[in-house]
């Protein structure tokens, strides 16, 4: 991409940042579908529906994360097999709107619900199910209790979805060849949750960073979560193949590096920091969930995680 095009790229998605963080979302912003809203274009061939940023609810019928896709000059990629086999179909309606180029390839950012539940669909539709080792383990683990979980809030809409096996695992890196265009599955390091995933579009200049990057909904820490390690994978692998480069994450609207560097990186600092100053304090747990977080409050799914990710930071600060 042109320096001067990609320079108006970024302007403009800063602009839409900037507009919409702090803007009360919708339960469903495209009423003629499943999906919460309708892919925006990020870049030529390109694409991505932005899911709602709250969590699973009937009306958003599991669409609560992104669900990218790539068109090649020979076949399209898909980024997250989605939450059910009808929001999978949903999504496929849409990509077959802009091509009739089959669908070869379908990614899990991770072992998550709603990046790995729909992937019976796109398996019966001929495309290659693609993930990182330790996403496969997760959805080994845990896709069962997700899909029970999910029938209960997602009633019909979830009908058709079944466990699937994941058909090629990788562990550092993959390189994926659409015709003219190639996508390159990276695996950077531990980061929000087990077998994240990025996924560069090196002639788009495009990250489908996936969760890894944060900015327009708190991020959650798990219990599994190390933040110390997140911070080192973004410092030493993410920042320098991100930092000029379009982001889309795995939650929230397209944007640049610095918006996703301010309440990823930022965010897992600052609380670290409180925690820091706490423990050394003599404070204890039910002091740490009270810490004072008022710089990322405006967030989505702040009201939830705040605490929690406090907590857990501070359980896994105290043996540091």
């Amino acid at each position: 991409m042109p320096l001067k095009a990609l320079s108006l790229s970024v302007s403009i998605l800063t602009s839409l940042v900037s507009t919409s963080a702090f803007a009360v979302t919708p339960d469903d912003k495209y009423k003629e579908s499943l999906l919460y809203d309708k892919p925006v274009k990020v870049a030529d061939d390109v694409y991505s529906a932005i899911g709602q940023l709250k969590f699973y609810t009937y009306e958003n019928a599991g669409h609560n994360n992104n669900l990218s896709f790539v068109i090649g000059d020979e076949s399209v990629l898909v980024v997250n097999g989605s939450s059910t086999y009808l929001l999978a179909k949903a999504l496929h309606d849409e990509i077959k709107q802009l091509t009739d180029k089959p669908v070869k390839y379908v990614v899990d950012e991770n072992g998550q619900s709603h990046a790995a539940l729909g992937n019976n669909y796109w398996k019966e539709q001929g495309a290659t199910i693609i993930a990182h080792v330790d996403a496969e383990e997760e959805i080994q683990e845990q896709g069962f209790r997700g899909l029970e979980m999910l029938k209960e809030t997602l009633k019909e809409r979830i009908n058709g979805t079944e466990l699937t096996e994941i058909d090629q695992t990788f562990e550092e890196s993959m390189t994926l060849d659409l015709g003219g265009i190639t996508a390159e599955l990276m695996h950077l390091g531990p980061a929000h949750s087990k077998g994240d995933i990025s996924v560069v579009i090196p002639e788009r200049n495009v990250m489908i960073a996936g969760d890894i990057a944060f900015h327009q909904r708190m991020l959650p820490v798990f219990p599994e979560t190390n933040t110390a390690e997140w911070i080192e994978t973004w410092v030493n692998e993410f920042t320098p193949i991100a930092q000029d480069m379009i982001i889309v994450p795995g939650h929230g609207e397209p944007t640049n590096f610095a918006e996703v560097d301010r309440y990823t990186r930022g965010y897992l600092e600052y609380v670290r920091g409180k925690i820091g100053e706490l423990i050394d304090e003599g404070g204890t747990l039910d002091d740490a969930y009270k810490i004072d977080q008022t710089p990322y409050l405006h967030l989505e799914t702040a009201d939830e995680l705040a605490g929690k990710n406090a907590g857990r930071i501070f359980e896994a600060m105290e043996w540091e």
